[in-house]
């Protein structure tokens, strides 16, 4: 039947199984807006900035491990998600971005808001186009969906012109078609791969989100177990591994190699899944590994395998099939010597498991908690463990208080925890929408900083829109926290000392009351400065049938006193 691209963008959508839009409006979209109301099967959740948008669609697209949607508006709305973007072509995450744009036979005019979208959006993206025709609509769109979809995933941006858009569509509206990817390398290669770690005193793997996005997480545990390997994580903001494992060692770090270089020389055969080598700040410029060292990398990105570093055995493969088919290997191949080795090392991983994380325990719990500001973050980690159900999704945008956060939640199941990754800041607050659209059955709880709960607490008023009863936890420290232990590394490498933090970092005038700030955007909270006060709140904000602010003051080192004495301070 004949009708109008603004119909059949939405038919297609439905018929790759789209049910929610995460979207911010504007005036060239308003015929696609308009048809969406003869659509109900497409849920619309309408956020007030067109990053948080992407920012929910990239949780969303990370919860269900398939294709989320973001709606933005031309030139300006671009302009506002392109860090958000960013962030999802770090993580490939596979969005759709549909962006407006008043119409093709305005481009010569350089109307108001004219750009050249198409290369705004090229360098976050796998895929930037326009449709220029109504006859490649729904062929565009497809294309897109495939890109998306197809690893390495990432976000496509396809820009709608309402003048097109406004044509009638004579394409079928099909579903879109995927390549199957599942790919396991050819046997020899296994084998000489297995051959490899059985030959190593101290095989190391090291994991990506490649891991989660391929399910791959019991292979990995499996292969693990074999060897006798330490695991550890590269920039992940997804569970690739449990983290009560007793051969989880934690994460290598995303800021400075002078922190991951002892650990990335720590193997003598190091089996790389599902990253590259080593997505950091201000990462090692020479060699990492060890001396002599053999390296295998198995990815489905080609690109991520020996981008930086060293490989002897690259292996283009679904890390969830080759990580099967590698054990089976090192099953068939393994000696009754290396078998008690690793159970030794297993063992052994058991004991320092616990020994470290009653360390991280007691260390998120120092300070007086029952004086205002003396207040740790592990006092209210604890209670919130204890208190919230046992299935919770957690999105951990804590930064600094993450270690204090993770000591006690230990996450352990596929698909409930969450990291930002990426480097943008108001992930998790604006990611709580995306959980929650995906998990509507289950608590979400949304942990930011202050600093990046402040890029997105609009997403409080969607929250309360939709009714999405996501539990927000706002580590409120007064300042930019991160920024001060960097420049205390950046000191400490040029033998700077008795340098006070530059006021730039402190956030703690005029006071940020993210509380009194919640219940502005219809969103019920409560602010917590002591030990006493953390209990009943929480039980209050998991009582509470809609969102709840949980706003916790911290310690912190802040001088408010300071503010406006300076000139420009």
């Amino acid at each position: 039947m004949a009708q109008t691209g603004h119909y059949a963008v939405l038919d297609q959508l439905l018929s790759d199984g789209v049910t929610k839009i995460f979207g911010n409006p504007g005036t060239v979209e308003q015929g696609l807006l308009d048809a969406l109301g003869d659509r109900p099967a497409l849920h619309y959740v309408l956020t007030l900035q067109e990053s948080i948008a992407v920012y929910a669609a990239d949780a969303y697209a990370r919860a269900t491990g398939g294709l989320a949607v973001a709606q933005i508006h031309s030139s300006p709305g671009l302009g506002n998600a392109i860090g958000a973007m960013y962030q999802a072509m770090r993580g490939q995450s596979p969005i759709l971005v549909l962006g407006g744009d008043a119409g093709i036979r305005y481009q010569a005019m350089d109307a108001q808001m004219a750009a050249d979208l198409v290369a705004m959006a090229r360098p976050v993206t796998k895929w930037s186009t326009m449709v220029t025709h109504p006859s490649s609509l729904l062929r565009i769109l497809r294309r897109a969906i495939k890109v998306a979809l197809t690893p390495p995933m990432g976000p496509v941006y396809v820009c709608l012109p309402q003048d097109i858009l406004d044509e009638v569509v004579t394409e079928t509206v099909r579903p879109t078609e995927l390549p199957d990817t599942r790919v396991t390398p050819l046997p020899d290669a296994i084998a000489r791969a297995a051959d490899m770690l059985l030959a190593a005193e101290r095989p190391t793997i090291y994991i990506g989100d490649g891991v989660a996005r391929s399910k791959a997480q019991g292979q990995l545990a499996r292969v693990a177990e074999l060897l006798g390997a330490d695991v550890w994580g590269v920039d992940g903001g997804d569970l690739n591994m449990s983290w009560r494992h007793p051969l989880w060692r934690g994460q290598t770090g995303h800021m400075f190699g002078s922190h991951s270089l002892p650990i990335v020389q720590s193997g003598d055969c190091n089996l790389i899944v599902g990253t590259y080598m080593l997505p950091e700040v201000f990462p090692e410029l020479g060699d990492i590994y060890a001396p002599d060292a053999k390296t295998i990398h198995i990815d489905l990105d080609t690109n991520a395998i020996g981008k930086n570093h060293q490989v002897d055995l690259g292996l283009m493969a679904d890390p969830a099939v080759a990580l099967s088919a590698l054990a089976k290997a090192l099953s068939e191949r393994i000696t009754p010597a290396r078998v008690a080795t690793s159970a030794q090392r297993l063992a052994e991983g058991r004991v320092r498991s616990e020994r470290e994380n009653e360390s991280a325990q007691a260390n998120a719990t120092l300070g007086n908690p029952n004086m205002p500001g003396g207040l740790h973050f592990g006092h209210f980690a604890r209670e919130l463990v204890r208190l919230a159900p046992e299935d919770s999704i957690v999105f951990d945008e804590a930064l600094t208080n993450s270690p204090a956060l993770t000591a006690f939640v230990r996450p352990d199941v596929p698909e409930r925890y969450f990291q930002t990754r990426g480097g943008s800041l108001g992930t998790a607050i604006a990611g709580g929408l995306g959980l929650q659209a995906a998990n509507p059955g289950k608590t979400v709880i949304a942990v930011s900083g202050d600093g990046g709960g402040m890029y997105v607490l609009q997403s409080l008023w969607s929250a309360a829109r939709h009714n999405m009863p996501i539990k927000f936890v706002v580590c409120n420290n007064r300042s930019y926290r991160l920024l001060q232990a960097n420049i205390s590394q950046y000191w400490s490498e040029r033998g700077i000392t008795d340098r006070p933090f530059p006021l730039s970092f402190d956030l703690s005038k005029p006071t940020l009351d993210f509380a009194h700030i919640a219940r502005g955007f219809g969103v019920q909270s409560a602010r917590i400065e002591t030990a006493d006060q953390i209990a009943p709140a929480i039980e209050r904000a998991l009582a509470h049938p809609g969102p709840f602010v949980l706003d916790v003051l911290l310690e912190s080192n802040v001088h408010p006193e300071l503010i406006g004495v300076k000139c420009g301070q």
